[in-house]
């Protein structure tokens, strides 16, 4: 299990202050738990996210005793992507829980790689059911088993971890193969019209020129007498 380290925060102190000091806001709640500001470090929170996602059980230590949490909610800064506050929930031990999980996507599509099909996910998460300690960091999907052009992927199909229920519709498509489409290239169309104007046009530019020939041979003539 994923372990953090945490220390109750101040709320006189100013958040800017703490970010500067590789710290990063954070609260705990849940049922029956009181609402509790902590802080903890931003790299070490940075390193078990990164490994853990947002959907497995992680304990926080050094704020009473030590509590079985989930990533609740985050605020990311849009620019930096840097992470301002987090909600973390505590859950019920023994208990089972809901959460969303991340569908983790492996292997390679025979139909793909062999016929040229087009891969589309539908989903990415699942809604389940479980309890805390059995709780995983994500599903797998196994492209391996779409071999011809029509195969797919539905949630009924897959190989959960212990424990798992899911909430979800099992007959929901997670993954499909087709066939590749062609884009059909539309040729600009000319209308009848169009060519009589250009034609037009064109008749127009030649004879103003034949006048301007004709009337410099008339000057030519004029200089001669």
């Amino acid at each position: 299990m994923f372990k953090l380290n945490i220390q109750k925060r101040d709320l006189n102190i100013d958040i800017n202050q703490l970010r500067a000091e590789d710290k990063v806001p954070a609260v705990f709640y849940g049922k029956g738990v009181e609402s509790t500001p902590i802080m903890l470090s931003y790299s070490e929170f940075k390193s078990v996210w990164k490994e853990a996602g947002t959907s497995a059980l992680i304990e926080l230590e050094g704020v009473d005793e030590t509590k079985e949490v989930i990533i609740k909610g985050m605020d990311i800064h849009p620019v930096t992507s840097q992470v301002r506050h987090i909600d973390f929930y505590v859950i019920e031990r023994g208990k089972l829980m809901e959460a969303v999980v991340a569908l983790e996507f492996i292997g390679e599509s025979p139909a793909v790689k062999n016929l040229g099909a087009v891969l589309t996910k539908s989903i990415h998460e699942l809604k389940i059911e479980v309890l805390p300690r059995n709780l995983p960091s994500s599903i797998e999907v196994d492209f391996s088993s779409l071999k011809e052009l029509g195969d797919q992927i539905a949630v009924k199909d897959l190989k959960l971890p212990e424990g798992v229920t899911i909430l979800d519709d099992e007959n929901e498509t997670i993954a499909s193969v087709a066939e590749a489409k062609e884009e059909i290239v539309e040729e600009e169309s000319v209308s009848i019209e169009d060519i009589e104007i250009e034609q037009k046009g064109k008749g127009e530019e030649e004879g103003g020129d034949a006048d301007d020939d004709g009337k410099k041979e008339e000057d030519d003539e004029k200089k001669e007498k």
